[in-house]
């Protein structure tokens, strides 16, 4: 249950400090509750910069995607939603469908508090398909004692397409955290999944102290579920939140197949994935010796993205994957503009051929909203030089691809050892895409304004490693410059590109521009940044594109196509 609003975190640790004591309830919970907020309704709603093309309500607060599914040719989003004001509070499972993943229809909510088992929030969870064709929903309840269990919902008539109304049994909860079980940390559970000796299975996040836990748990009817004598992993990590488990193929890796394991780690706020070989009969999963496992491990996006859930699209037998952008401005900026949270893309998700990492991009339904193209082939861009890419109608809500060619790999600077010991983040916040190196950084400044004081730069820059491969890549989301509004967090994101550079000699960058989202892939989609931020002169049809170099070296753009993307129909059934 992804729920605290992502500001720095040493700024938010230390706001958290002073306001404790008044706003958290007694439960051990990881959101801030702003208790004379949460029920304000938005009288204005200010569109400004709302996103166009991304999933997001008419107003108010949302977090976790929730039970995504693909049932019966329609796509289904569950997501956490306060259908009374901008900041979180009185959580309910609001519900949306689509036939394409880009327009939807918002349907009323499907679960809201209603029981003993969950009077106190609807929380999140997952959605499993069984055998008999009925889908039904595990989420988290949060009841009378404020202790977390899990429910379950079916689907009140099988025969209405949209499955608008949802039940829960009298028999609910279905599990409740047993002795030992820390029952303020004991929720998210994922979706199920059946043995071949004919036993559910499903993981729920907890911890024990300071220990992440994935709590297996199994069932013959999906009404009584016991606990596994052992986790199905852990971490010493912090509350594991959102855990997600699913089997990937790939013709590259041993057996051609592989189980992803993923968690929303509440200490850091981002999330981590391993994968490896799963034993049904031992229940045991053991992630490849190759990968790190924790919060120096692989993760799906090394920005803001949070609280993901996947689901199988079994109309196009593609994994799916969906993730939460929350805010990066103040609550109070929030409360204004009357709206907070946003879904990221929708993204297919695989496994990469080498058996390294997930790869992942945005689904293809999304390049229908592509309308006017802009194509840019071989420009040179010399050191210290840009240029504008002028002929869209608007730069604010863009879908940008391009192939950069690095001229001069010799100019790379050195790889600092001590950098090994750091993640990309750090190495991107002390070399910002304003600092000159050897090659890089080069790459896109967008939601930019005409006189370039206000910019958002996606960028790469290149560095010579002494420890047998050849380079290292930094792809950066630099946001510094993004804003003249006053008090927003906006910080570097970066994670490192597996790309031969010298065998190459490109390296590859899409970027989805959305009005207040930066949505970024590199290397063809294996490694995605997606920064929340707010410009002030850059906004609508006054924001422009550039690309820039700012190394040594001459960089070429060897294709670069833009499209102006239309808004995606979002609309209420009623």
């Amino acid at each position: 249950m992804a729920v605290r609003t992502l500001w720095m975190w040493a700024f938010f640790l230390l706001r958290l400090a002073v306001t404790a004591a008044s706003s958290l309830p007694a439960a051990e919970v990881t959101h801030l509750v702003f208790a004379d907020l949460q029920s304000l309704q938005a009288e204005h709603v200010d569109d400004t910069l709302r996103t166009g093309f991304h999933f997001q309500p008419p107003k108010h607060w949302i977090n976790d995607p929730n039970g995504v599914m693909y049932y019966k040719g329609v796509y289904h989003l569950f997501y956490q939603y306060n259908p009374k004001a901008a900041v979180w509070g009185n959580i309910v499972w609001a519900h949306a469908v689509s036939m394409d993943l880009v327009d939807w229809l918002m349907l009323e909510p499907a679960i809201s508090p209603s029981a003993p088992f969950d009077v106190n929030g609807c929380w999140s969870g997952s959605a499993t398909v069984l055998p008999d064709g009925r889908p039904v929903i595990m989420y988290t309840g949060i009841n009378e004692q404020d202790q977390q269990v899990q429910n379950v919902a079916y689907p009140k008539d099988l025969s209405d397409p949209y499955l608008r109304e949802w039940v829960k049994p009298d028999y609910n909860p279905v599990i409740a955290p047993d002795a030992g079980v820390n029952a303020s940390a004991f929720r998210d559970p994922t979706t199920a999944w059946q043995g071949p000796d004919g036993v559910w299975r499903l993981v729920i996040g907890t911890k024990d102290n300071h220990r992440g836990l994935a709590a297996l748990y199994r069932s013959l009817d999906f009404k009584r579920w016991a606990p596994a004598r052992r986790a199905l992993h852990s971490g010493d990590t912090g509350m594991w939140e959102c855990p997600d488990f699913y089997p990937v193929t790939s013709p590259g890796v041993d057996g051609g197949r592989k189980h992803v394991f993923k968690v929303s780690l509440d200490l850091t706020r981002y999330e981590y994935y391993t994968f490896g070989d799963y034993d049904y009969a031992t229940d045991t999963y053991v992630p490849d010796a190759s990968l790190a496992d924790g919060n120096e491990g692989l993760r799906y996006d090394y920005g803001n993205f949070y609280a993901s859930k996947t689901f199988l699209d079994s109309g196009k037998q593609r994994r799916v994957l969906w993730g939460w952008a929350n805010e990066s401005d103040s609550t109070a900026d929030d409360v204004r503009k009357g709206w907070a949270g946003v879904q990221a893309i929708p993204r297919k998700i695989w496994l990469a051929p080498d058996g390294k990492q997930l790869m992942q991009w945005p689904v293809a339904e999304i390049e229908s909203l592509r309308g006017n193209h802009v194509n840019i082939t071989d420009k040179l861009v010399k050191g210290g030089s840009y240029f504008e890419v002028t002929g869209l109608t608007t730069p604010a809500q863009a879908d940008v691809e391009a192939s950069f060619q690095v001229m001069d790999l010799d100019k790379a600077e050195p790889f600092d050892p001590a950098w090994r010991a750091v993640d990309a983040e750090t190495v991107c916040a002390a070399r910002r895409a304003d600092a000159k190196g050897g090659v890089g950084p080069f790459g896109l400044w967008v939601l930019a304004s005409d006189e370039l004081k206000e910019r958002t730069a996606v960028f790469f820059r290149v560095f010579k490693r002494d420890d047998g491969a050849k380079h290292a890549i930094l792809m950066c989301n630099d946001p510094s410059r993004s804003s003249y509004a006053d008090n927003l967090y906006k910080p570097t994101f970066a994670g490192f590109v597996d790309v031969d550079i010298a065998a190459t000699g490109k390296i590859p960058l899409r970027t989805l521009i959305d009005h207040s989202m930066v949505e970024s892939f590199g290397g063809h989609g294996k490694t995605a940044i997606l920064s929340r931020v707010y410009p002030t002169k850059a906004v609508g049809d006054k924001a422009r594109l550039f690309v820039f170099n700012n190394g040594e070296s001459d960089v070429k753009v060897t294709n670069l196509n833009a499209y102006d993307m239309r808004s995606a129909k979002i609309r209420s059934l009623n």
